[in-house]
């Protein structure tokens, strides 16, 4: 008989801690922003709060949870194919934990999916996890201490002032709205970095049956 695994046990799991925390410390050498634990209990909690606000069951919202803390486990061995090898860490990890096959299944499918490059929104719990992860820009991401020496990626994010991601039932739309110091990146250079990662919410967006609006500084982007 399956046990029922929740995302509070998740959280507080060792193993799965030190994944995350690991995959962070081989970013963090490779010059990559955050992925700690803080970042993926923001896109848990982000994840689970979208599917919530459309109405969808508290288990899908449990899942999308789970999903969410763990889908960068992977960067831990390789950042890589990480999505496909974080889906295969986890698969085992919640099947030791007794976890109900159907339900490991949901969750390494959405984790496997959810890296750009290779993945798209496949069902719900998929869809709620790329929306919250690719919305995730702010600030305190920014690892590099030195701004003479950051990437793009670093000033996109340190560009970041203000972000909320609105979830507007009644009307079918989820709303991310950006507020960037443009002196450090324009809105159209963070368009032209992040257009893949906003085409794939959109798709995201559809998947659950929503549309996809971006505002950046005011200006509607897509």
């Amino acid at each position: 008989m399956a046990n029922i695994v929740g995302y509070k046990q998740i959280r507080k799991n060792k193993e799965i801690n030190l994944l995350i925390e690991n995959g962070n410390r081989v970013l963090n050498e490779l010059g990559y922003t955050e992925h700690s634990r803080k970042h993926a209990a923001k896109v848990a909690e982000t994840a689970g709060s979208i599917l919530r606000a459309l109405g969808y069951e508290e288990h899908k919202i449990e899942l999308s949870k789970i999903a969410g803390y763990m889908h960068d486990i992977g960067n831990s061995i390789n950042r890589n194919d990480h999505a496909h090898t974080g889906a295969i860490l986890a698969y085992q990890i919640l099947k030791d934990l007794g976890m109900a096959l159907e339900d490991v299944i949901t969750i390494t499918t959405a984790i496997g999916n959810h890296d750009e490059a290779t993945g798209m929104a496949i069902d719900v719990v998929s869809a709620a996890l790329i929306l919250a992860d690719k919305t995730d820009v702010r600030r305190n991401r920014v690892q590099n201490p030195i701004p003479a020496n950051f990437d793009i990626h670093d000033r996109v994010n340190y560009a970041a002032l203000s972000q909320t991601l609105e979830v507007k039932s009644e009307k079918r739309l989820i709303q991310m709205s950006l507020e960037l110091d443009d002196s450090i990146c324009t809105v159209m250079d963070y368009f032209e970095i992040f257009l893949k990662r906003m085409i794939m919410c959109r798709r995201a967006a559809e998947v659950l049956g929503c549309r996809f609006k971006l505002i950046a500084n005011g200006s509607k982007l897509c």
